[in-house]
């Protein structure tokens, strides 16, 4: 999936979009073993950074993001584009606060291209809160991981 959004992640870091990425793929770069088809990320709520989001998506060929206006998007808590692959943007997130997980955050690389996602005890802290049954499992193999030695 990663491979996939290569240029969204270059097109974040062009434009300075102030990003963490959460959810089933942060799960998965922090080891867990599971299937995912969307990217789901937490930006700063502001309205300069749902505007640099925006056109950050706009130059990523996200057809949807001319739809909807900066402050449309920090008004929702959760906006969905789907163009050629799904990015779920969230304003907020249970168990996180944006900027007290933004200094926490990790920088990764793939195949050269920058990314930022959460730090572990931030996903379990956010996907504790979220309380569902997929979440919890996800809960459960990152604090595996922890336990054994895996960072």
């Amino acid at each position: 999936m990663i491979n996939r959004l290569l240029d969204v992640f270059a097109s974040f870091q062009k434009h300075k979009v102030r990003y963490i990425v959460i959810g089933g793929i942060a799960a998965v770069l922090h080891g867990v073993p599971r299937a995912t088809f969307d990217l789901d990320i937490l930006i700063e709520a502001t309205p300069d950074n749902a505007q640099f989001l925006l056109a950050a998506l706009t130059d990523a060929n996200f057809a949807t993001a001319i739809l909807i206006t900066a402050d449309e998007l920090i008004a929702h808590e959760i906006t969905i584009f789907k163009d050629r692959v799904r990015i779920d943007v969230l304003t907020s997130a249970p168990g996180l606060w944006f900027e007290d997980a933004w200094q926490r955050r990790i920088a990764m690389n793939y195949q050269g291209q920058k990314f930022y996602v959460a730090s572990k005890e931030d996903l379990i802290s956010s996907k504790r809160a979220a309380g569902r049954q997929k979440d919890l499992e996800d809960v459960r193999m990152l604090e595996i991981g922890t336990i054994s030695g895996e960072a």
